[in-house]
């Protein structure tokens, strides 16, 4: 049986909404959002097609809270007329908070989860989610879909000569040997700490040999850029040619853009699932293709 589906994406992820629908060839709902001056969100849309699978899109970005209670909305007014529900998160926010770090920590997923369960959602598609213990708070089905090849791509076509992949910590060391092997060069890893209490980020690494190459620091999500601004500034001191800053989610808070460019980066590159200058990298055909 030939599966109907249909498209409706929240404020935040418009644009992303409107190219899944038409990868798929699925109609797309138009949802009007109006936000009033207490902040309170008022959502209003069209009709669903009857027996339709809904794919509702929306990245929990800043303002988290709001995107987040908006997301739920629709699903939970969508599931009146859909025969399932699949919410489409590209970026979860929140998924940072998976598991109790320091005593009295509130596990914040697992309630995101009881949530977007309990709203009625059948199934969570997420992209290069933060970590994978996020999506063990769902009983639901849950995919995990990764921008990297594209992101690969995109610097393929750049056709940098002697370039090196760096993870700006042990942890994306996964991430960053996967982007080399997809640009046919080799990776390297730094080693970093973070204070847990004062988030300070210090760069462990001694020398490593850089020197006349162009490096692209590979992270999935970039937020203040503490981590991207001190790697930067290390690789630079280590007379490296210039430094690309790739990454799959672009929050980018406050000034963290500039702040990155001032510590030597030459470009910085983030895919759509955070709109904004830096977004070069679409990521709609690989959440089709897990769609299909």
């Amino acid at each position: 049986m030939l599966v109907k589906f249909a498209v409706i994406a929240g404020s935040a992820s418009k644009d992303l909404g409107k190219r899944i629908a038409r990868r798929l060839k699925a109609p797309y709902v138009e949802a009007k959002t109006r936000v009033f001056p207490d902040g309170e969100s008022k959502i209003t849309f069209g009709r669903i097609p009857k027996n339709s699978v809904v794919l509702v899109v929306q990245s929990t970005y800043p303002p988290v809270d709001t995107n987040l209670l908006q997301t739920l909305s629709i699903i939970s007014q969508a599931r009146k007329a859909a025969s399932k529900i699949y919410a489409i998160i590209p970026y979860m926010g929140y998924a940072r908070q998976d598991r109790q770090f320091l005593s009295g920590e509130i596990v914040t997923m697992s309630i995101v989860a009881k949530m977007l369960e309990a709203a009625g959602a059948k199934k969570i598609i997420v992209v290069d989610i933060h970590s994978k213990t996020a999506l063990n708070h769902f009983k639901i089905p849950k995919e995990n879909v990764s921008a990297i090849p594209d992101l690969a791509k995109y610097f393929k076509k750049m056709k940098l000569k002697n370039a090196l992949v760096v993870s700006p910590d042990t942890g994306g060391a996964l991430r960053a040997k996967k982007f080399a092997s997809l640009l046919n060069t080799d990776f390297i890893t730094l080693k970093k700490s973070r204070n847990r209490k004062t988030g300070k980020v210090l760069i462990q690494s001694s020398k490593v040999d850089v020197h006349g190459k162009d490096l692209i620091l590979v992270d999935d999500i970039i937020s203040t850029g503490g981590s991207v601004i001190k790697a930067t500034q290390f690789l630079k001191r280590q007379k490296c040619k210039r430094v690309f800053v790739a990454c799959t989610h672009g929050l980018f808070i406050g000034d963290a853009e500039r702040k990155i460019k001032k510590a030597g980066a030459s470009q910085i590159i983030s895919t759509n699932t955070i709109p904004r200058g830096t977004s070069k990298v679409d990521v709609s055909g690989v959440i089709a293709e897990s769609i299909r």
